[in-house]
This record gives structure tokens, sequence and C-alpha cells, in this order.
């Protein structure tokens, strides 16, 4: 009997550490993915090909990288690792944002025309629950979602098929960068409160007559929970990660409208941010340590980078707005 409580006891330490492994190489993350122009056969930009490929190619990675989609798995490792799959569902929203605006914004020349089809059934299929593994499966609609980007992609490439079209013009762009600072003022928010802040309700600040639909604490404590921190951190990594995928494909379709405006400047410092947001994390955990104590808080750090980059965004709101 101890003979074989010895062997089960090695057979389980190989499997845990083999299991290890498995989760370690599944939880690397992927690199940035670069911006593709392409020109017609008259040498002209094809405007809207760069955003169209960058939300492509973010889809693609996120389906294809070590281990695939994790965060639908329901069997170990992946059932037991929590890092990746909030990197997962960070870069899904952004995606999801991008897609909504390419449809409701970007292939329509203005509010009366009619939504471009293929981008409307990509939207669609990209707000399944990411968690879902039954039929439908969440990497099946996304890939789905990834054939229709490429109809539409091939459409708009196409000199000869007037009806797909992606507009690059400053109040498009404008409705994109609201969204993304909603999320990086979310995210801001989530990670400072790591180490628990006292919050003055402003919500009805700057309108006498303003009101809401039940009332709210003067102030009150707002902490994430210490078994969330980590999620929250790795949420943001991923969020971060496919915005800047989009930030740099939007430097490309948007490089006339950003010089006539003298902007190109603020849209490539909201690019050092992210990229800053990318660097690698050596501790082994999230750490959590006071804001000005002996251990590290990761993150007010990234924070900081979600903060700068937000500031940097909406001085271009600024920029793009003026005439």
């Amino acid at each position: 009997m101890q003979v074989t409580w010895k062997r089960v006891s090695l057979v389980a330490a190989v499997l845990f550490l083999i299991g290890y492994i498995i989760s370690v190489w599944w939880s690397i993350e992927p690199d940035s993915i670069e911006p593709y122009q392409l020109n017609n056969e008259t040498g002209h930009k094809i405007v809207g090909y760069a955003t169209t490929t960058s939300l492509i190619l973010t889809m693609e990675t996120l389906l294809d990288k070590n281990g695939g989609w994790l965060s639908n798995d329901v069997m170990p490792p992946s059932l037991f690792m929590d890092n990746m799959p909030a990197f997962e569902f960070g870069a899904i929203e952004q995606a999801r944002d991008l897609a909504l605006i390419m449809r409701k914004e970007f292939s329509r020349s203005q509010s009366q025309s009619t939504a471009d089809k293929d981008l409307l059934a990509a939207h669609s299929k990209l707000n399944i629950e990411h968690t879902s593994w039954l039929v439908p499966s969440a990497e099946g609609e996304y890939r789905d979602a990834i054939k229709l980007l490429k109809l539409y992609r091939a459409r708009i490439a196409d000199t000869n098929n007037p009806d797909a079209q992606f507009y690059a013009r400053a109040d498009n762009l404008n409705e994109w960068l609201k969204e993304v600072q909603k999320r990086l003022g979310s995210m801001s928010q989530r990670l400072s409160a790591s180490v628990g802040q006292e919050r003055i309700n402003t919500d009805l600040a700057g309108d006498t007559e303003a009101s809401q639909s039940t009332p709210n604490l003067a102030s009150q404590e707002i902490k994430t929970s210490w078994w969330q921190i980590d999620d929250v951190f790795y949420e943001t990594r991923g969020a971060t990660w496919a915005l800047l995928n989009f930030m740099k494909a939007i430097e490309v379709d948007f490089a006339d409208v950003l010089k006539k405006k003298n902007a190109e400047v603020s849209l490539q410092q909201i690019i050092r941010e992210l990229e800053e947001t990318q660097q690698p994390v050596w501790s082994p955990i999230v750490l959590n340590g006071s804001g000005f104590g002996i251990v590290a808080n990761h993150s007010l750090v990234m924070a900081n980078y979600i903060s700068r980059a937000n500031a940097a965004v909406i001085d271009l709101t600024n920029l793009l707005t003026q005439g």
C-alpha cells in the first residue's frame, strides 16, 4: 500500500509539473501587430485596409496564439488559469468597440446611410459571450466574424465596387476616440483602486438641475478586491495590446487627416504610452504594495501609463475638433 501511495504521489507531482509548464507556455502574451498598407492599381492607398487588417490579425492572433482561445476552456490546465483569459477579455472588448465604430461610423457617409451588411454581421458575431463553449462556441463565432471582415476588406479594395466604403474623416475618428476615452478612464480607475481610495461623488457635477434615478453617497471607499487585482491588471494588458495594434493602423489610414490637423505627434504619444504598458512583467505575481510602500504596486504603475495615454487621447480629440 505504501508503494502504491508513493506511485500515486509521484504521478500527481509529474502531472502537476506538466500542467504548470503548459500553463506558463500558454500565458506568453503575443507581440504587437504592425500595420499593413495596400495600394490599388493606380498607386493610391486603399483607405481602411490597415484598420480592417489590424482588426482581423488581432482576432486571428487571439485565436491562434499558444493554447488558442482559453476563456471558454473547461479542462485543466486552462481551467485553473486566469491571467490569459483576462487578457483575452480585455482585447476582445477593444475589438468589439472598433467593430461597432466601423459599422456605425467608418463605413457610413452620413447618419441616413445604410450599415454595411458584412460589418453588421461581424459585429454581431463578435458580441457572443467570450466564455461560450457549447454550440455556438466563441471561437466559431469569432472565426466567422473574421471571414466577414475579410469580405469587407476585399470589397473596399475593389475599385469597381462603390458599395463598400471606409471614410477617414476627423469626425469619424473622434467617435472612436470617445469610446477609447471611456475604456481608458475605467481601466485607470479600477487599477488605481488596488490600494483603496476615498472618492467624492461627482456624478452630477457641473449642472445644478441634474438628477439621477437613485441617490448615492457623497463619498465612498473604492477598492479592488485582492483576488481580482491580477485579473484587472491582465485585462488591461490585453486591452492596451489590442488598442496599440489599432492605433498603429489608424496612424496609416488617417494620415492625411492627422497631418491636416497637425495631430501626428499626439497620436505618436498615445502609441508610445501604450507600448510602455506592454513591457515584460518580471515578477511572478502582480504585487499590490501601498502607494509609497516598500513593495511595488504593478497596478499603480499600469494606471500611470493608462492615464497618460488617456490624456493624450483627449488632446487628440481636441485637435480633431478644431477647424
